[in-house]
């Protein structure tokens, strides 16, 4: 199934909040956990802020208009687990690109960035690519995935459609670590939940929460979603093939990140 009819949900959801404007809220309730080291700005720094606010476009940044909010985990590291707000932008019926924060307010840290395809993309995918990836069907069904604040009809329609999708993510800032205060390491390739059981019921409850939601409430609105038969190649961590990233010395050229998992590499390294 395509990402299709995302750009009529949105429309959908324009429509929506004319109406129902006053009662929306998307953001503000989650505040970043961590403070990296720095002096605070001065007043210079913030009247060029200022300025550059009002006189330089951001293009790029105006794309963005649907905003999700989710869980990962460190691939082959389950126990290592974190929130995330996806801000993202609908690039055609077949692609989605989202930057990540660590919170909804205007202090959240970037800590990294999802690509989201459709079914028919995922497929089309080499063998060692989709090793890189995770599907969204439990994410969706369980009710873990979260279009904040727009209302349910238009969000179930959303949820319909990232059913079938799959994400590659990396995060390149452990924000999640209250002792990692800057964007320290190697980028991290994260992976989705897949069943019941995995994820800690605390982080969850914290979520819902700050949301007023109930996770049980999303997945019972969710029950006549159709649950789609994840493709083959995704979420490998559950056969043992686990993929991240390492420094290793390469002739000539120092340390650099190399890929581990790439069966053409002379690197590889898959962890089993």
């Amino acid at each position: 199934m395509k990402l299709s009819r995302i750009s009529s949900i949105i429309l959908l959801v324009v429509i929506i909040l004319l109406v129902h404007l006053p009662a929306a809220s998307a953001g503000g309730n989650t505040a970043p956990n961590v403070t990296p080291p720095g002096v605070e700005k001065s007043t210079k720094t913030k009247m060029l802020e200022t300025g550059a606010k009002v006189l330089q476009s951001k293009t790029p940044l105006n794309a963005i208009n649907v905003y999700v909010d989710g869980f990962h985990f460190h691939n082959g590291n389950m126990d290592s687990q974190v929130e995330a707000h996806h801000y993202c932008n609908v690039v055609n019926e077949d692609l989605i690109q989202c930057v990540i924060y660590n919170g909804n307010d205007e202090n959240a840290r970037l800590m990294g960035v999802e690509y989201i395809v459709s079914e028919e993309i995922f497929k089309t995918l080499p063998q060692d690519e989709k090793k890189l990836w995770h599907s969204h069907a439990y994410e969706v069904k369980s009710g873990q995935l979260l279009a904040p604040s727009i209302p349910e009809i238009a969000e179930h329609e959303l949820m319909k459609q990232l059913a079938s999708t799959y994400g590659k993510t990396w995060h390149t800032w452990q924000a999640e670590q209250s002792n990692m205060t800057l964007p320290l390491g190697l980028p991290e390739l994260m992976m989705g939940f897949t069943a019941d059981g995995q994820i800690n019921p605390a982080l969850v409850n914290d979520r819902d929460q700050r949301f007023n939601i109930s996770i049980k409430a999303e997945k019972q609105n969710r029950a006549n979603i159709s649950t789609p038969r994840v493709q083959p190649g995704a979420d490998a961590w559950e056969t043992g093939q686990i993929v991240q990233l390492q420094l290793v010395p390469l002739s000539g050229a120092g340390k650099q990140a190399s890929f581990l998992g790439d069966d053409t590499s002379a690197t590889n390294k898959a962890k089993d």
